[in-house]
């Protein structure tokens, strides 16, 4: 356990996602949800979380294994089709993980989700958190597109709304 990731933890702490990500980001982002939805049958969410505190912090939890806790407990897991996606960004850490469900992912893979992550921290590197995080979902949305096109009747399984923790 480092005391520069615990320090860095508690002093950035939940109001710096906040500020990056007012309300009128979240709505510009949760429509963007929906614009790329609209295009496949898959499901994105996106999760920002500004800071660990408590267990996670204490424990040293990577982002990844945040990721996947965040995936099981949004039920990203529980779609028809198994190809919901998680982009998750922890601020503290600087880090983008993307958690894709069974269905999605055996046809993508983790060098592609892996690209679309560095390419969304470049755009956080440069201050440009909104343009990052339209620009990953759009690509995210681009994959789920190639692999499940739109079915119809369209069912949106899972809220659209970004979660701020």
């Amino acid at each position: 356990m480092s005391i520069k990731r615990i320090t860095r933890h508690l002093v950035q702490h939940h109001w710096r996602a906040k500020r990056i990500f007012p309300q009128a980001v979240l709505d510009r982002i949760e429509q963007a949800i929906k614009r790329g939805e609209a295009t496949h049958s898959g499901q994105v969410r996106f999760v920002v979380e500004g800071a660990l505190d408590g267990a996670p912090l204490f424990h040293n939890q990577p982002a990844r294994a945040r990721a996947l806790d965040m995936f099981s407990h949004l039920r990203i897991w529980d779609t028809e089709h198994n190809n919901g996606v998680l982009i998750y960004l922890l601020l503290a850490d600087r880090d983008v993980e993307i958690v894709a469900d069974r269905g999605i992912d055996a046809k993508v893979g983790a060098e592609r989700w892996e690209s679309i992550c560095h390419a969304m921290e470049t755009e956080f590197r440069a201050g440009q958190f909104e343009r990052g995080v339209i620009a990953g979902i759009e690509a995210v949305s681009r994959e789920l597109a190639r692999h499940f096109p739109p079915q119809r009747p369209h069912s949106n399984e899972l809220p659209d709304a970004p979660v701020v923790m």
